[in-house]
């Protein structure tokens, strides 16, 4: 029988448990549903190791539910970036990194074949020459190994960087380091090159530090390689509702990378995308992808681009709406009342987060804020904050208007209070 392992093969099933159950929260045992009983136990017990005392547990009429409870304010290194460093290897994957790297650590370079000759005979070692080439090209890719083709050979050598010795050579740099492990994209690199010289983040906190999507960070390499390299990629996503086996696999679609995009209000990260099978523009969470994976050169990548720059200009979020490459807007004005003298501030954030929308004075008091936005929608929840000072609503559609009056009179029997309450 095998034992239980707080190490991992595969990030990505790993990453869906701690979503689903310990970030979220939400979810008990009983609604474990992929496999046998005993997996949940082991995948809780890993995420509990990584962990530590960042764990919370709730108990509740359906069960126990365990979550992180972490207060990004008061912590200095993200505890999710433990779940990188838990990759499993086998012997040989260890013994071979030792003896590449002992044997090319002298600076020349070598051949393969001498490489795997002296695998053999300095070190009794018998590995065929596909599995070295194999790990020197991993190593290549990874930086670790530079190569040099003479001729039709490939030479390789061990890279010569040190990160101690440039941390010495420029002052503030380890500063630096400190501050980029804890920023939202790609901190794990960071935190590993401050682990690789024993180095901690005791300078920077970060107040709103929206740590959980750390997870996806695995995802953003390829997808920028995608954009950089104007190519396809096939995304492998799933749903948010999913409620059984048969969606655990996700679904496969086809896109052609456009952007990561990242909310300011919840620090939640989307992809846009083009999508040739329905010929529209679209936006996905990068918490729902699964998988990416690059695929051929898009041909038409450049006049995509011109599309998607002329569409995001009229998203006020991330919403495409639902029409094709270029659609209609759906105007609307919202009129607001500010007092100048006494309340700038208010005349100042409608300035500040109107974003693709015009804002101009029409009165006394007033001002009207034109919206020629794909989908008014994502720009009614921001409207809604500013209840209160909302004076006229014109142009949108009958149910973005019903649906705003509907809210209204479901707040005012949520807070209005009864007729012979004092306290309002």
């Amino acid at each position: 029988m095998a034992g239980f392992s707080e190490l991992i093969k595969n990030f990505g099933k790993t990453r869906d448990y701690i979503r689903d159950f310990f970030i979220y929260g939400c979810k008990v045992r009983s609604d474990f549903n992929r496999k046998s009983l005993r997996t949940y136990s082991d995948e809780k017990r890993r995420v509990e190791s990584w962990m530590g005392d960042y764990m919370r547990y709730d108990e509740s009429v359906r069960g126990r539910s365990v979550s992180i409870s972490v207060d990004s304010c008061h912590i200095p290194e993200n505890p999710l970036y433990n779940a990188f460093y838990s990759k499993s290897f086998t012997d040989n994957d260890m013994v071979l990194h030792f003896l590449l790297t002992d044997i090319l650590s002298d600076g020349h370079y070598r051949a393969l074949k001498d490489i795997v000759d002296e695998l053999n005979n300095e070190y009794s070692m018998l590995f065929d020459e596909q599995t070295v080439r194999n790990k020197l090209k991993e190593y290549t890719q990874e930086g670790l190994i530079l190569t040099e083709k003479r001729g039709k050979t490939l030479y390789y050598s061990l890279c010569g960087d040190r990160t101690d010795e440039y941390i010495n050579r420029f002052e503030g740099l380890d500063d630096a380091l400190k501050y980029f492990s804890e920023t939202q994209h790609f901190g794990v690199i960071g935190n590993s090159i401050l682990k690789s010289v024993g180095m901690n983040n005791d300078l920077f906190f970060i107040k709103h530090n929206y740590i959980i999507h750390t997870l996806e960070d695995i995802l953003i390499p390829d997808i920028l390689s995608a954009i950089d390299e104007k190519r396809y990629i096939t995304l492998r996503t799933f749903s948010a509702n999913k409620s059984s086996d048969s969606d655990d696999s996700g679904r496969e679609a086809q896109a052609v990378p456009m952007q990561i995009l990242i909310s300011v209000q919840t620090g939640r990260r989307y992809l846009a995308a083009y999508i040739p099978a329905v010929k529209r523009f679209s936006a996905f969470r990068l918490d729902y992808i699964k998988t990416v994976k690059k695929s051929t050169v898009c041909e038409k990548y450049n006049e995509l681009k011109d599309k998607y720059e002329k569409n995001i200009s009229r998203c006020f979020g991330v919403s495409f709406g639902k029409r094709k490459d270029m659609g209609t807007v759906a105007p609307m004005k919202i009129t607001f009342y500010a007092d100048e003298e006494k309340e700038p501030h208010i005349i100042e954030r409608l300035h500040r987060e109107k974003r693709c929308c015009i804002l101009e004075k029409s009165g006394e008091h007033l001002y009207t804020l034109t919206a020629d936005v794909f989908d008014p929608n994502e720009m009614m929840q921001w409207v809604k904050t500013f209840i209160g000072r909302i004076v006229k609503i014109e142009g949108g559609t009958s149910e973005i208007i019903q649906r705003f009056y509907k809210d209204i009179i479901r707040m005012e029997k949520m807070y209005g209070g009864d007729d012979d309450e004092h306290i309002q």
